[in-house]
């Protein structure tokens, strides 16, 4: 946070978006922080930013690229605004570790109900919280308040924030067999626009998670495409 303010870091060369962003996110009382590019973006990176908003196509460094430098040192989240809406930007977007996708022109309205939506994780330490705000996956845990996965006895998994939402969905339902689009609609409160974004995160998460896609221990497959945990 920056003065009691949760902190956005924005990157996007147009300078349109840029200002209206600046304005539309201040104005809702959030610390905002600016860059032109991905490039500039990279000097700006910090373990106080609370939340990423990058466009995709920007010069010297790409959003994409820029998301996967993020990624090797924050799980901090991370939102695109782009212009691109294809199925395959969509799971390039989630494949660099996005938790959400927002194509332009876009409605201020959902942007900032997203940012809500994202911003709401609890940053409580893991050993203030109530066994029963926990929920077991054989021996993973799942901390529901402070969205931490830890395996074993300490070991801690570092999942975005859109694969946190996933596994909690399945395991908060064990035994319910969710297809892609009932995954989607869940998390996003929306239409599924691609069954591929899904499938990448599922991917993730199980790679995260030491699983293996063929013979899977937590998230397991049932007529192909469709995911339950028991």
């Amino acid at each position: 946070m920056k003065d009691g303010k949760k902190l956005i870091a924005i990157a996007d060369d147009e300078k349109e978006i840029h200002d209206v962003l600046t304005l539309l996110l201040s104005g809702e009382g959030y610390a905002v922080q600016a860059a032109e590019d991905g490039q500039e973006l990279m000097n700006q990176i910090s373990a106080d930013i609370d939340l990423y908003i990058l466009d995709v196509n920007m010069p010297r460094l790409s959003g994409i690229m820029a998301a996967a430098e993020i990624r090797k040192q924050y799980d901090t989240p991370i939102i695109f605004l782009t212009a691109y809406s294809s199925e395959s930007d969509k799971v390039m977007g989630f494949s660099v570790g996005a938790d959400d996708y927002i194509v332009k022109p876009f409605s201020n309205v959902e942007l900032l109900m997203r940012v809500r939506a994202i911003l709401r994780r609890n940053a409580a330490p893991a050993a203030s919280v109530p066994q029963m705000n926990r929920i077991a996956i054989q021996d993973v845990i799942l901390d529901l308040d402070s969205q931490a996965v830890i395996k074993g006895e300490e070991t801690t998994i570092a999942l975005t924030y859109t694969e946190f939402k996933i596994l909690e969905l399945l395991a908060s339902n064990k035994k319910k067999i969710y297809s892609l689009e009932n995954i989607y609609s869940s998390i996003w409160d929306d239409n599924a626009v691609g069954d591929s974004a899904i499938m990448v995160h599922i991917k993730n998460i199980r790679k995260k998670l030491g699983d293996n896609s063929r013979t899977p221990t937590y998230i397991k497959t049932a007529w192909g495409r469709w995911y339950y945990i028991d």
